[in-house]
């Protein structure tokens, strides 16, 4: 299944988090989780803890925590949630 959603192109995401909250650690548990099985070696999952970098959310416009940007390639796409629905947020990282 991880070559049926690879792409030439590197996969370049961002995963905004509030700390330790409960969704964050499990946001990123998943993201980990469905990069690693989806998309191998072709991604780079940046971790952004907005109680340290609030500036950052400012700049990508996030508003609410845990939110999933995808960055590059375009177009930019956005997952907010505990990212708990893997088949939703495969649809959107391939999305365009």
């Amino acid at each position: 299944m991880a070559a049926a959603h690879a792409t030439k192109t590197r996969l370049m995401l961002r995963l905004y988090v509030a700390g330790s909250a409960p969704n964050s650690i499990r946001a990123i548990a998943n993201a980990t989780a469905i990069c690693d099985a989806h998309f191998a070696a072709r991604h780079t999952l940046e971790i952004v803890d907005l109680l340290t970098a609030p500036e950052r959310a400012l700049a990508d416009g996030i508003i609410v925590t845990p939110t999933l940007l995808k960055v590059s390639p375009a177009p930019m796409q956005r997952v907010i949630g505990n990212l708990d629905d893997t088949e939703q947020v495969i649809r959107t990282l391939v999305a365009g």
